[in-house]
């Protein structure tokens, strides 16, 4: 089967299935596993200025997307050169991805074969549904199964200790996760969720529904003892610089998370913002950060940095 993947997580599961080999397509954003970026690009990012700030850059996507335009941009001449059977799309989220729409109005427009599966989990269930769905499109179904019940056990295990800290009496911690720092968004979707399984209190995120643009008047208000900054798309080092750049509240430094200080830089990218196998190793990340004494080792080196505000 000759596989196309226009989204970061489906690639992510396209070879953790075995199936690295019958990918011909990619977007530009898929940069993971390694491998992946020896296989074409089927996408770009439109406009665009070098190095923006967060700022900068939530203003370009607002204006493109009010204006009706897509962020991104199709390669229709490699797509079709590509000679796909099966594309790999999604409809959640326009900032995230090529759309569904932009897609099939290309397979239509190439009068070409490929079958196109948008891909849309909300939640971590979600996620593991996903991944049972792409192995049943390429008939990897076995290895799908495989796949999900290794990420059910290890989820187990975090969410077995999590209650024998509980029984051990430490309590939840109080958290704000950002997805986006200028202007702040409230983390989403399944993020949330990833919270509470790996023993915390998410104060502004809902579980299942969208990330939604805050203020850090509400952030104050709710005080948390743990703020965790994972903006779409950025590693640890990335989200790092963006906030050094990224205007804060002079009275910042009241925060209960920033006197502790226990202010995070997070690898959003790997761990947060793509619904792919590596959402359970975010739990993992989360766990040891909000009870380092319980969890020690479960996160990796390059996972997180600790902010001086």
């Amino acid at each position: 089967m000759r596989i196309v993947s226009l989204l970061p997580s489906a690639t992510e599961i396209v070879f953790a299935l075995g199936l690295g080999d019958e990918l011909v397509g990619r977007s530009h954003e898929c940069d993971y596993p390694p491998e992946a970026l020896a296989v074409p690009a089927m996408t770009r990012a439109a406009g665009g200025q070098h190095d923006p700030s967060s700022r900068e850059i939530h203003q370009r996507v607002t204006e493109r997307l009010h204006g009706g335009s897509s962020l991104y941009e199709l390669d229709e001449a490699a797509l079709a050169a590509a000679h796909p059977d099966l594309i790999l799309t999604q409809e959640l989220c326009a900032v995230c991805a090529v759309s569904y729409r932009q897609v099939t109005e290309a397979v239509r427009r190439l009068d070409a074969e490929a079958t196109v599966v948008s891909l849309e989990p909300t939640s971590i269930e979600g996620i593991f549904n996903t991944i049972t769905t792409v192995g049943a499109m390429t008939e990897a179904e076995d290895e799908a199964v495989g796949l999900v019940e290794l990420l059910r056990e290890r989820l187990g295990r975090l969410e077995n200790r999590v209650l024998e800290r509980r029984l051990e009496g430490v309590q939840p911690r109080r958290v704000v996760c950002l997805e986006w720092l200028d202007p702040p968004f409230a983390a989403g979707h399944w993020i949330p969720e990833q919270v509470r399984r790996a023993g915390g209190w998410d104060l502004l995120g809902r579980e299942g529904e969208r990330s939604s643009e805050t203020t850090w008047d509400a952030v104050r208000e709710v005080d948390p003892e743990q703020l965790f900054l994972m903006p779409c798309g950025f590693d640890a080092p990335g989200t790092r610089d963006a906030w050094e750049r990224a205007a804060r509240p002079a009275w910042l430094a009241a925060l209960e998370a920033v006197r502790r200080p226990e202010v995070i830089a997070l690898d959003g990218s790997g761990y947060f913002s793509r619904p792919g196998p590596r959402v359970i190793d975010g739990i993992g990340i989360l766990a040891e950060l909000l009870d380092p004494a319980g969890f020690a080792g479960e996160a990796p080196v390059a996972a997180w940095l600790p902010l001086l505000v």
